[in-house]
């Protein structure tokens, strides 16, 4: 446990109405600032005490006269420095922040990008309105898109917010629409891509369809068709598995166009299309934008929708294609 200087305190004596609720239940309804989760982790690493015993049975029934005693320790820093890089927000609030992710940012710091990640840049930009998230500083990053993954995501400001974001996640209450352009053409032209997806056993980065793999499910619609050269598809998700689009597309024989992961371009393209992918294309990126998201409020419980027009790299692909074909 890492050692505090200050903490909160509170103190609560059972009714007659609570007997028998659970402990973290009962906290749960009295400790409005914090979540489930965290009051769990309070609980399991000895920071309540009923009648002056602690107790780290989370699921321990009350009585009726107890005593129950909490201590909140301060906030820690989280690891990731703060950084001060520009970012594209499109709304924020003492809850919530939304932003427009530029192609090539990591969201999360890891091995070989341990700064100049999206954290680094809402540690800073968030500096003190930042609550803290299961007892770190930190942003609350509900769901991420890969690094080389542009557009939309929301990050909690706090563990309530925090909380009710990654349950619309996780009941497919958030919408999620992203487009693409992938290589050739669908067939149907609208349909849905369904296929457990896992790490692939032969090659760690990368997530496969696979049977013991997480359910994964995606609907697809061709918005414009170059011949059977590429397509533009809107995608929307009804799962947020890693890398699902791109796997669930690359199965079904149409990876996205600079996905060196997932697809390789076909044997035989156009000229035009090898000598602008070869001379202008940004190297490594994929062309996958996020560009709608829709919510719940976290506090207004307002339905809140965000969108954003393709970035400049796809929409310089697409004009390509739209002047050869």
């Amino acid at each position: 446990m890492i050692p505090f200087l200050t903490s909160s305190f509170a103190s609560y004596k059972v009714e007659q109405k609570d007997n028998g609720l659970r402990l973290d239940k009962y906290l749960a309804l009295h400790t409005l600032s914090l979540s489930r989760t965290r009051l769990q982790e309070l609980i399991e690493t000895g920071f309540v005490s009923i009648d002056s015993q602690i107790s780290k049975d989370v699921s321990l029934k009350l009585k009726e006269g107890q005593l129950i005693e909490v201590t909140i320790p301060p906030l820690v820093e989280a690891a990731p420095t703060p950084q001060d890089i520009p970012l594209d927000i499109l709304y924020e609030d003492e809850d919530i922040v939304v932003i427009n992710k530029p192609a090539g940012m990591v969201v999360h710091p890891a091995p070989g990008n341990r700064d100049g990640t999206l954290v680094n840049a809402l540690l800073s930009h968030c500096g003190k309105s930042l609550s803290g998230i299961n007892g770190v500083i930190r942003p609350g990053i509900v769901h991420r898109l890969d690094k080389e993954t542009s557009g939309i995501l929301v990050a909690a400001k706090n563990d309530k917010a925090h909380q009710s974001l990654a349950h619309q996640l996780a009941t497919r209450e958030m919408g999620r629409i992203y487009q693409a352009v992938v290589w050739g053409m669908l067939t149907p032209s609208e349909g849905k891509i369904e296929g457990s997806i896992g790490r692939d056993p032969r090659h760690r980065q990368r997530m496969a369809i696979r049977e013991k793999g997480k359910f994964a499910l995606t609907h697809y619609k061709s918005i414009k068709v170059y011949e059977r050269l590429a397509s533009i598809i809107e995608c929307r998700l009804e799962t947020g598995r890693t890398h699902q689009i791109r796997v669930h597309l690359a199965a079904k024989g149409h990876s996205l166009i600079g996905d060196a992961l997932y697809g390789k371009p076909p044997r035989s393209i156009p000229v035009f299309l090898k000598n602008y992918l070869d001379s202008k294309w940004p190297k490594g990126r994929h062309a996958l934008h996020a560009k709608c998201l829709s919510f719940i409020h976290p506090t207004t419980h307002e339905k809140l929708h965000f969108s954003t027009e393709l970035p400049q790299d796809i929409r310089n692909l697409i004009d390509v294609l739209n002047l050869h074909i």
